[in-house]
């Protein structure tokens, strides 16, 4: 049965890679997720920030892993309607966490609990409007049983 998701790539489904939703519970409190957007482009990037464990009597450094982070970066993000892009801004200057899934061949594979640490449009003449937004995971990715 072909997907018809707005938010798939085509129309059974197909991908390339992983696919990214951006669920926003709604209204806040309920448990309720609703889609409100999908990655037309995405960067993951993960860090560890190094703990110095050097002494003066040591010209060489040495190094322990310290606290890991992750983020991920929606250079387009695609919105399917106005509602849903008014839900991610409230999300984001109110301060409300907003869940990512990550999904492998139309499955579910993992999610996060994320801070919106920036959301910006792009709206050219004559040109589509253009969302970008910028996630830090609270925590890590959790995956889907």
């Amino acid at each position: 049965m072909p997907n018809q998701s707005p938010y798939s790539l085509g129309p059974h489904g197909e991908m390339n890679g992983s696919d990214v939703l951006v669920q926003v519970e709604t209204p806040s409190g309920t448990g309720n997720y609703v889609t409100v957007g999908s990655q037309r482009g995405v960067t993951f990037a993960e860090t560890t920030n190094p703990i110095d464990m050097s002494s003066k009597e040591d010209r060489r450094g040495f190094f322990n892993p310290g606290r890991w982070g992750s983020t991920i970066s929606f250079e387009y993000l695609y919105i399917a309607s106005a509602s849903g892009y008014a839900r991610l801004k409230a999300a984001s200057r109110d301060g409300e966490y907003v869940r990512l899934k990550r999904l492998e061949r139309g499955v579910g594979i993992e999610t996060a609990e994320c801070v919106v640490t920036s959301i910006s449009e792009a709206a050219p003449d004559q040109d589509a409007v253009v969302v970008s937004a910028d996630f830090q995971l609270n925590g890590g990715w959790t995956v889907v049983p």
